[in-house]
C-alpha cells in the first residue's frame, strides 16, 4: 500500500469508517450535482428547441399557438425568479462548496490529509497477492499493462 493511503498512527477503525462514510456521502452529492447539470442542460436544450417549434407553428399557419408558446413558455423561469443556471449556482454556493470544504477539513485534521483510507484498506484486504491484476500500485512489479492479453 502506498503511504498516501496508509492509515496514520493512532487513527482508529471508527475514524476510518466515519471518514469513509463522509466521503461516500460527498461522492453521492457529486452525482446529485451532475444530475443538476443534466437538468440545467436538458431544460436549456428544450428551451432552444422551442424556437424551432414556434417557427414551425407559424409556417403551418398556427400563429396564435406560436405566439402562446413564445409568450408563455419560451424563456420562462423554472422556479420563481430562476433559470436553471441560477439553481446550479445557488446549490454550489449554499451546499456543495460547504460540503466539500468540511469533508476536506475532516480528512486533513483526522487523517493527516490521507484520502480514501477505507477504500485503500478494503483493496488490501480483497486483493490476491501475486496476481498481475491485483497489484497494490500501478507501478508494482508484475502489473499487467493496460490492454494486455490475459494469459
Amino acid at each position: 500500500m502506498e503511504d498516501a493511503h496508509r492509515r496514520p498512527e493512532g487513527v482508529s477503525d471508527e475514524t476510518v469508517a466515519a471518514l469513509g462514510s463522509l466521503s461516500k456521502a460527498l461522492e453521492t452529492t457529486e452525482r446529485a450535482r451532475g444530475h443538476l447539470f443534466s437538468f440545467h442542460q436538458l431544460t436549456g436544450t428544450a428551451d432552444l428547441e422551442l424556437d424551432r417549434a414556434v417557427e414551425l407553428l407559424r409556417a403551418a399557419g398556427h400563429h396564435e399557438w406560436a405566439e402562446r408558446v413564445e409568450r408563455e413558455i419560451l424563456g420562462r423561469n423554472v422556479i420563481p425568479g430562476h433559470w436553471t443556471f441560477q439553481i446550479v449556482e445557488a446549490y454550489d454556493r449554499t451546499y456543495y462548496e460547504a460540503f466539500k470544504e468540511l469533508e476536506r477539513e475532516a480528512v486533513d485534521r483526522l487523517a493527516q490529509g490521507r484520502d480514501h483510507l477505507y477504500e485503500a484498506e478494503m483493496k488490501e484486504d480483497r486483493r490476491t497477492r501475486g496476481h498481475p491484476d491485483h497489484t497494490a500500485r500501478p507501478d508494482s512489479p508484475g502489473t499487467r499493462p493496460p490492454n494486455a492479453p490475459f494469459a
